[in-house]
């Protein structure tokens, strides 16, 4: 199998970056954070690179790409410590919206391509613990009553995407639908504050608040699923570029760092560790790749190898992020020093779409008739 990325891939790969190192610099980042974790001008400076209809089919003013060119765009995003909710807006918003009637499509997806509308996915619950059909937020009469919690940048958002059941119990697998709802709507509160990592959230209040429904509940939990999933392979990629920008720190550290008189990089015990870092980050790279191919496989396979590459990308986020940090000495965690932002990130990821608990359980349940191997 071919793994190279082609011209195309490679220029966007590049684009990117150049936008990062030029416009997205430390601290301009840590001015954002001071700032609330969002940025609007960064937001619009992203766009301006036509990425935010990176997904949304040309039909609609958009690029209409792939899987694998929105996984280079997350991995240089995840080298800069970018904040801004791309993932969220660029990826699993449009391919949601595909989904809703074509008077819908044609008034969101424009917009999206066009930067000109922030729309993300408010779909976390209080003790839903990672479960999609923990759904207690209720539909009565076309109206939308329940409460989200950390919703992506949901005080600025200009939209939300929010399932809402509509019959049965709360934890039950039927009766999930997806709909649209304004943030200028009467009955729509907000309460951002800010995440370990700088980046913002928000809790979400609706009472009574007008909807438009966007998938009915013979398919809402599926594309749930599919929105997580994708979700999942954006994390994984983004991770895999964080990871090998602290390496990179890391080694630059370890080459400039000296005792006795030489470069610390030179002990062959952390050159050991150093070796094991790499190790674990091309163990997630593998395991990234691997999810954004299985994106557009049938459901079964696509959310056991998703998993399998949370779950990898976990394991992966905390080894790197705790042995670079210790092999800084305490400068590593000191907020001056650009490697200590990069472990919160990391930490951060580890939890957003399912922890490693969550994940292994989710493999062992669908594995059950590998006895363990991987299919």
């Amino acid at each position: 199998m071919d793994f190279d990325f082609n011209e195309d891939q490679q220029s966007l790969r590049e684009a990117v970056r150049r936008w990062v190192e030029k416009d997205y610099s430390f601290e301009r980042r840590q001015a954002i954070v001071r700032g609330g974790g969002f940025s609007r001008e960064a937001w619009d400076g992203l766009l301006g690179l036509g990425l935010g209809g990176l997904r949304v089919a040309e039909a609609h003013g958009g690029l209409g790409l792939g899987a694998v060119d929105a996984m280079v765009v997350m991995e240089e995003l995840g080298r800069g410590l970018v904040m801004e909710p791309f993932a969220q807006a660029a990826l699993i918003a449009p391919l949601l919206l595909q989904q809703a009637s074509a008077e819908i499509q044609a008034s969101c997806l424009p917009r999206i391509a066009g930067g000109e509308a922030l729309i993300v996915l408010a779909q976390q619950e209080r003790g839903a613990r990672y479960r999609l059909t923990q759904v207690s937020t209720r539909v009565h009469e076309g109206k939308l009553t329940g409460h989200k919690s950390l919703v992506p940048a949901g005080d600025v958002a200009d939209a939300f995407i929010v399932p809402a059941r509509i019959s049965g119990a709360d934890s039950d697998d039927q009766g999930i639908a997806l709909y649209l709802v304004e943030r200028k709507t009467p009955g729509v509160s907000t309460r951002a504050y800010s995440l370990q990592d700088g980046s913002r959230a928000a809790e979400l209040s609706l009472n009574a608040a007008s909807a438009s429904l966007l998938a009915g509940p013979e398919q809402g939990l599926a594309l749930l699923e599919l929105a997580q999933d994708i979700g999942i392979a954006a994390l994984c990629a983004e991770g895999v570029g964080a990871m090998e920008k602290l390496l990179c720190i890391t080694a630059d550290y370890l080459n400039t760092r000296k005792q006795f008189g030489v470069a610390i990089g030179s002990f062959q015990a952390l050159r050991h560790r150093m070796a094991d870092v790499k190790m674990q980050l091309e163990l997630a790279r593998s395991m990234s790749y691997y999810a954004s191919l299985k994106l557009g496989e049938a459901a079964a396979s696509r959310r056991l190898a998703l998993s399998q590459a949370k779950l990898q990308l976990c394991n992966s986020l905390r080894y790197v992020g705790q042995q670079c940090t210790q092999l800084h000495g305490g400068i590593g965690v000191t907020d001056e020093y650009i490697g200590s932002h990069y472990f919160k990130r990391l930490t951060v990821m580890s939890l957003q779409f399912g922890d490693d608990l969550h994940h292994l359980d989710q493999v062992s349940r669908r594995m059950q008739d590998t006895a363990g191997v991987f299919s």
